[in-house]
């Protein structure tokens, strides 16, 4: 088994979880929040972020395209959500990120795990940023991982005036098939007004 594919297999099956643990931790929850969720596929960063807010709300959006993620669907979000316990207080929405259906202002966190860059055209991928911000309520977060594409994700923010926008590469432990395919990490906070 070469580098590529012991990479792989080991993000898939524990690392993307163990580095979204440590960031959820940084995000110092009180568990009342509202979580957003862009392009939640079977739901495991919703799932985890759901597990972390018991008097709060966890929303995942996604289209359910297997295409972007083999396995990928409602149904198996909703088996997910049973599965971990959450499904009390997580929503699954059926919606497209770059005009999601809800209100400006809604979320205190907006997370994102390895979804955006599946939109294929760059203006697509500035709508879903301009979206995250748009539903943040003042002072939320933002938090995405991806590989491709965050240096875009990063200067959209910086043009709509965000605060504290960092770009940094996660851990080894998120590699899908190597360093050369590491996922990095950008945050960002919305301004008070």
């Amino acid at each position: 088994m070469g580098l590529n594919t012991a990479s792989f297999i080991y993000t898939t099956r524990a690392g993307k979880f163990a580095v979204w643990a440590n960031l959820l931790r940084q995000l110092d929850l009180r568990g009342d929040e509202r979580i957003l969720d862009m392009g939640s596929g079977r739901g495991a960063v919703l799932m985890m972020a759901a597990k972390l807010v018991p008097r709060g709300h966890a929303v995942g959006v996604d289209l359910w395209k297997s295409a972007d993620q083999s396995g990928n669907s409602l149904d198996a979000a909703r088996r997910n959500a049973d599965l971990e316990g959450v499904a009390h207080r997580v929503e699954l929405v059926t919606g497209d990120m770059t005009a999601m259906p809800f209100e400006p202002a809604s979320f205190d966190f907006v997370l994102s795990a390895l979804a955006i860059h599946n939109i294929t055209n760059p203006a697509g991928r500035r709508k879903a940023i301009d979206e995250a911000v748009r539903v943040l309520k003042p002072c939320g977060r933002l938090v995405i991982a991806d590989f491709r594409s965050t240096d875009e994700y990063a200067k959209r923010l910086r043009e709509l005036g965000a605060n504290d926008v960092t770009q940094r590469p996660l851990d080894w432990r998120y590699w899908y098939g190597g360093p050369w395919t590491a996922t990095k990490l950008v945050s960002a906070t919305k301004p008070a007004r």
